[in-house]
């Protein structure tokens, strides 16, 4: 019985909605301001802040291709349930793979610490080393037609709403 997560841009919060089949077209009310404008989320293990359009909202949408990005989760899902969490060059492995398949590349930083996790540096060494960089005001991908370092943030990363309501 799957587990479904949706975000709401006008409260900026991450719902996780129960569902007793699996359902993949569905879209629930916001529990909090009843928004319509709710987006599917990704997996915990591979989250992306997403965005909803709406006038409203005053947010634009991710400049990606929503079921490309979709299965490039569902094709790299098994592998990321066995990576070796010892193994860096693995992780780095699995990012770039996903990073090819939604045609993503990088922010400067991003790619700098993924180079290094490739040689088999490690992570908490990186991050240590890092840290400024890569939790900057830079999204850690450049999205597709744009140049330089990512998108800049322009509201703080959405708060998860704890509680489980039904689909």
């Amino acid at each position: 019985m799957p587990i479904y997560e949706f975000y709401c841009a006008r409260c900026n919060t991450i719902f996780s909605f129960f569902s007793r089949t699996v359902n993949t077209t569905k879209v629930p009310r916001c529990p909090r301001c009843g928004s319509r404008r709710m987006r599917r989320m990704i997996s915990r293990f591979s989250s992306l802040r997403s965005t909803s359009s709406g006038e409203d909202s005053g947010e634009e949408d991710l400049p990606l291709d929503e079921s490309r990005l979709e299965q490039a989760v569902s094709a790299l899902e098994k592998e990321a349930g066995s990576l070796d969490e010892e193994d860096p060059r693995q992780a780095a492995r699995l990012m770039r793979r996903f990073a090819d398949m939604t045609g993503l590349k990088f922010s400067e930083p991003m790619e700098e610490a993924m180079r290094r996790m490739e040689a088999g540096e490690d992570p908490e060494a990186i991050e240590e080393e890092m840290g400024d960089l890569l939790e900057s005001e830079e999204e850690p991908f450049v999205f597709p037609g744009q140049e330089g370092g990512g998108r800049k943030r322009s509201r703080p990363p959405p708060r998860r709403d704890e509680k489980l309501y039904d689909l």
